[in-house]
């Protein structure tokens, strides 16, 4: 299976950013909460997208339920998001662009059937790995009490939400066809993140 292969203790990221991204993205708190409560509405758009797109699934589990599970914790992580930026004065952003994930997602093997589900579960995996990777470095290297806290409380929900992506990847393809196509993302992944412009945004580059 995917998850069992490729899923261990560690984060399966093929790169890591470099501590100096932290402190540089925590100049600018409110730009990068901002950025961060997109991020969170986009992911609760995509677990209900999927379910949409694929509102049955072949196999074990109830695919429905635990895809609406992931929306429902990504709604709660935007109202705490938005909450506390606009405690601090901030504004949630009328427009966004994020080329991370839309790098990633161009990926995606559209209107390929299986394949297309599961780029976009496989994708959906990597994005929340990687942010999870940076919400760490955010708790270490952030000297403001209630954010380093409120960091530090979504990281075991966002190393669950990959788990969990990476575990419905079993559903819609062999564990050869999957390991394969896993290991692809992740090269493409650390070449999309590296490729990045710095700036107070959660899959920004890191400034020189």
């Amino acid at each position: 299976m995917v998850a069992q292969v490729l899923c261990t203790d560690a984060l399966p990221l093929l790169s890591r950013t470099a501590p100096a991204w932290a402190a540089q993205v925590l100049c600018d708190p409110l730009a990068l909460l901002a950025d961060h409560a997109y991020l969170e509405r986009k992911a609760a758009s995509n677990a209900l997208d999927l379910i949409n797109r694929w509102p049955h699934l072949d196999g074990p589990g109830d695919w429905v339920s635990i895809l609406a599970a992931v929306a429902r914790d990504e709604t709660t992580h935007l109202h705490a998001v938005s909450r506390l930026l606009a405690t601090r004065g901030g504004q949630l952003p009328r427009t966004h662009r994020n080329p991370y994930a839309t790098a990633l997602h161009a990926l995606v093997r559209r209107g390929q059937g299986a394949f297309e589900l599961l780029d976009r579960l496989l994708v959906s995996a990597l994005i929340e790995a990687r942010s999870c990777e940076r919400f760490d470095l955010l708790t270490v290297a952030c000297l403001d009490r209630e954010l380093a806290e409120f960091y530090r409380g979504l990281l075991a929900s966002e190393r669950s939400h990959y788990q969990v992506f990476l575990h419905l990847a079993e559903d819609v393809a062999t564990p050869a066809v999957g390991a394969v196509r896993w290991q692809a993302l992740l090269q493409a992944e650390a070449a999309i993140i590296a490729a990045q412009a710095p700036g107070p945004r959660m899959h920004s580059g890191v400034a020189p």
